[in-house]
């Protein structure tokens, strides 16, 4: 079942995954290196994550799989949990975890594992 504890439980197995609560504790932000690359709100019925460019997420929206994300770029998408199979929602999470990863600084990825 697709909720709060599945996102973190698989977000937690990310290397360098880090949970905080900047926006108070009914917000769980997942980040690597310090930037955020999921977040589960406060109704927490659903996760935002980002895909690898606006079009990606404008096509998840437009086909129902996703909704825009709330105050955040237009590259992200809202997951409401059960839209989207299990699989796929891990493989969003991955691929958000990923693209973050990929825009620190070297020095900073090295220390990641």
């Amino acid at each position: 079942m697709q909720d709060r504890a599945f996102v973190n439980g698989f977000c937690a197995g990310l290397p360098g995954a880090e949970v905080s609560q900047p926006f108070g504790p009914e917000h769980d932000c997942w980040k690597v290196g310090g930037k955020i690359f999921a977040i589960v709100g406060q109704r927490g019925d659903g996760v935002s994550v980002k895909t690898d460019h606006v079009e990606t997420a404008r096509l998840l929206i437009e086909t129902g799989r996703a909704v825009r994300a709330p105050y955040l770029h237009a590259s992200w998408a809202r997951f409401p949990f059960g839209a989207v199979p299990d699989a796929e929602l891990r493989e969003r999470l991955e691929t958000s975890w990923r693209l973050i990863r990929a825009g620190l600084p070297k020095k900073v990825q090295a220390g990641l594992g």
